[in-house]
C-alpha cells in the first residue's frame, strides 16, 4: 500500500501529492493512508480540543452519541488524524455509507449524485497551520469531524441520501435549489431537541466560532421548510444570518421526500442497498415487483412485532403470578 512521506516542508507541495492520489483513486481500491506531519497533527489537535468541549452543550444528541464510537473505532483523537479507509469501513458497517477521496470541490450535481449512492467525497489535506480557525475550502477537519460523524446515524444518513436521490435527473434550476437545501441542512442545519436549538450541520460542527455564534441571539431562526429554504439567499464568507431549525431528522426526511416528489423529473428512482445501485422505476412490472417485496417485508415485520408483543404479555402474566 502506498504511503505519503512524513515530512514535507511545503504546504502546497503536500497538497499536490494528496491531489495526485485522489485523482488516480479508483472505486474498490483501498484509500491511500496519509502520514501527516507534526504541524498538521497539532493543527488538528487544536481544533479537536476546542470543538469537543462545545459538543456536549451545543451539538445534537446524535452527534454526542456517535462521536465516542468514532473515537473507539476510527482513531478520532487530538493526537491522531483519522484515515479515510478506517472511517469508511466503520460507516459501511453502521449505515452503509462509504467515503471516497476527492481532489477538490465537486460540482453540486456530482456531489449530490454521490450521496444518492450513499457515498461521501472527502478531502485528505489539513488547513494551513497559520489559519486553524478558518479554511476557504473544505479540508479533512470539515469533512471528517463535521460531515462524516453524523453519517454514522441512520436517520441522518437516510436524510442525506434523500437529497442525493432527488438530484438524479433534476434540472439545473432544481439542482441549484437542492444545493441550497443542502447548505441550510447538512452544512448549517439546526434541530430542536429538549426545547433547545442543537447543531447538526457540518459547517457548525467543524467551526467553533460559528457554533457559538449560532447558539447566540444574533442570527435569525426559522422553522425548516424545504420550499422556503431552497430559495433563501446566503453568504459564503461570513457567519450565516439565517438558520433553519428542524423538528427532528425523521421529520426532516419526510419533508425532503415530499419536496423530492414535487420535482418535475422524467423518472422515479430507488436505491437498492443489496446491489448498491440506483434502479429507475419506469417499468410497470418492475414497480409491481417492488410493491410485492415491500408487502412481504411489512408482513415479516408485523409477524415479528406480534411475536414480541405475545412474549411481553406472557412475561407480564408470569410477573403478576409471582407477585401474588
Amino acid at each position: 500500500m502506498q504511503k505519503l512521506p512524513r515530512i514535507i516542508d511545503s504546504f502546497v507541495f503536500c497538497n499536490s501529492i494528496l491531489l495526485h492520489f485522489s485523482h488516480f483513486f479508483k472505486s474498490g481500491q483501498p484509500i491511500p493512508r496519509v502520514e501527516y506531519t507534526k504541524t498538521e497533527t497539532e493543527t488538528w489537535g487544536l481544533i479537536f480540543d476546542k470543538l469537543t468541549t462545545l459538543y456536549p452543550k451545543y451539538a445534537c444528541k446524535e452527534l454526542n452519541y456517535v462521536f465516542p464510537l468514532l473515537q473507539a473505532n476510527c482513531g478520532y483523537h487530538r493526537n491522531n488524524i483519522p484515515q479515510l479507509q478506517d472511517v469508511s469501513n466503520f460507516l459501511k458497517d453502521t449505515t452503509g455509507f462509504q467515503v471516497r477521496p476527492v481532489a477538490g470541490l465537486l460540482s453540486i450535481r456530482d456531489f449530490l449524485n454521490g450521496l444518492a449512492f450513499r457515498v461521501f467525497h472527502s478531502t485528505q489535506y489539513v488547513r494551513h497551520h497559520t489559519q486553524p480557525l478558518y479554511t476557504p475550502e473544505p479540508d479533512i477537519v470539515h469533512d471528517i469531524i463535521g460531515h462524516v460523524s453524523l453519517f454514522a446515524d441512520a436517520d441522518f444518513a437516510d436524510f442525506s441520501q434523500e437529497i442525493g436521490l432527488a438530484s438524479l435527473g433534476a434540472s439545473d434550476a432544481d439542482i441549484e435549489k437542492l444545493g441550497t437545501l443542502y447548505w441550510f441542512t447538512v452544512e448549517f442545519g439546526l434541530c430542536k431537541q429538549d426545547g433547545q436549538n442543537k447543531a447538526y450541520g457540518a459547517g457548525l460542527l467543524s467551526s467553533f466560532g460559528e457554533l457559538e455564534y449560532a447558539m447566540s441571539d444574533k442570527p435569525e431562526f426559522r422553522p425548516f421548510d424545504p420550499y422556503k429554504a431552497c430559495v433563501q439567499k446566503y453568504p459564503i464568507t461570513t457567519f450565516q444570518p439565517v438558520y433553519f431549525v428542524a423538528d427532528s431528522f425523521e421529520r426532516m426526511k419526510e419533508q425532503m421526500k415530499q419536496y423530492s416528489e414535487s420535482l418535475q423529473r422524467p423518472f422515479a428512482v430507488r436505491y437498492n442497498a443489496l446491489t448498491q445501485s440506483i434502479e429507475v422505476m419506469n417499468d410497470r412490472r418492475k414497480i409491481v415487483q417492488y410493491v410485492k417485496s415491500i408487502k412481504n417485508h411489512v408482513s415479516q415485520l408485523q409477524s415479528a412485532l406480534e411475536r414480541i408483543t405475545s412474549l411481553d404479555s406472557v412475561g407480564d402474566l408470569n410477573f403478576e403470578e409471582k407477585s401474588q
